[in-house]
């Protein structure tokens, strides 16, 4: 048997990618809907453990509670109001809607078919494309722009490596970056007991509707957070996360990895990414499962990046122009 496959299956009518390591023990499955990752399961030392709290039917899979591992463009956790200004003109996301019912989240390709581009395996790694034309003028309220989107996952021995590439195919310049929504559970232990490590040098502050404060007040000097300083891994403990980390470390290859453990002995995974913020995320407030997971979520930018004057090089994409983004999940151990 070749040591990477990479083959077709379903869930219910959903068309699945699944790319398999078999010289280490690893697989993922990938749906079509939404480019999703609904499972990784590596090697533990209790026998095969799939890390990856995804969704665990087709029907959840059409229902997506809590947006578990969403594709997130071409804006990424939330904006304030469903509102935002570009280029000197006013959006408005949900117009006619009112109140407490106005919220725009994690972007609109979340419930979209992909098209399965390409599935390929060779001697070294197995990979799954998918891609997408759906966002386009008068699809979306408020979001008058042409974005092609396109998600690579490979497989290989370091782990699992996602690369997302966002063309502006419009003739006008976008707002748009992207965002990743992984919940990974490394045992059925509680998540007190594991242990998280985060390289970064400041934390985002928000006010209570999670969107972060204006201009420099919305950034924080982890030094002056030490509840919230994960630069040592450490236990998470009885915190309630819900905090994007700034201002990240990058080690000599390039990558920044934040770190989540098993204690004594048990799995430990790093999430890393190129560029952007990591969002720590205990799952306290989900739909199911509450605190059985954590979710790890690099982003090229901030919540509420649209509105912010901060955000506006990194994320406007021209017209004809492309952006990518890389981020994925080593394997450290057993």
């Amino acid at each position: 048997m070749a040591v990477y496959q990479a083959e077709r299956t379903q869930l219910g009518g959903h068309e699945l990618a699944v790319l398999t390591d078999a010289a280490h023990g690893r697989r993922v499955r990938i749906a079509r809907r939404g480019a999703t990752l609904l499972s990784f399961e590596v090697p533990s030392p209790d026998g095969t453990r799939d890390i990856a709290d995804g969704y665990r039917d087709a029907d959840e899979l059409d229902t997506r509670p809590s947006s578990r591992f969403a594709i997130m463009v071409p804006f990424a956790n939330r904006i304030a109001d469903a509102r935002y200004a570009f280029d000197g003109k006013s959006y408005d996301l949900q117009p006619g809607v009112e109140g407490e019912a106005r919220a725009a989240r994690h972007g609109f390709v979340r419930g979209v078919d992909f098209e399965l581009a390409g599935l390929s395996a060779d001697a070294g790694s197995a990979r799954a494309t998918f891609s997408t034309q759906a966002i386009r003028p008068g699809v979306h309220p408020g979001y008058p722009f042409a974005i092609d989107l396109t998600v690579t996952y490979t497989l290989d021995a370091a782990g699992l490596a996602l690369e997302a590439v966002m063309r502006n195919v419009g003739d006008q310049a976008a707002p748009c970056f992207f965002g990743w929504h992984p919940y990974f559970r490394l045992s059925d232990l509680p998540i007190d007991s594991w242990e998280l490590q985060v390289p970064a040098d400041s934390v985002v502050r928000t006010g209570s509707d999670f969107i972060p404060l204006p201009a420099e007040s919305g950034r924080m000097a982890i030094d002056h957070a030490p509840d919230l300083d994960f630069r040592q891994m450490r236990a998470i403990g009885p915190r309630e996360l819900n905090h994007a980390f700034a201002d990240l470390r990058f080690d000599t290859d390039g990558r920044t990895r934040t770190r989540l453990r098993e204690p004594d002995g048990g799995l430990t995974i790093a999430v890393w990414q190129t560029s952007g913020v990591m969002l720590a995320f205990t799952a306290d407030t989900v739909t199911r499962d509450i605190r059985r997971s954590v979710a790890l979520e690099p982003m090229e930018s901030w919540a509420d990046a649209f509105n912010r004057p901060d955000c506006a090089e990194v994320i406007r994409l021209e017209p004809g122009a492309e952006r990518r983004f890389l981020c994925g999940v080593e394997i450290e151990s057993p």
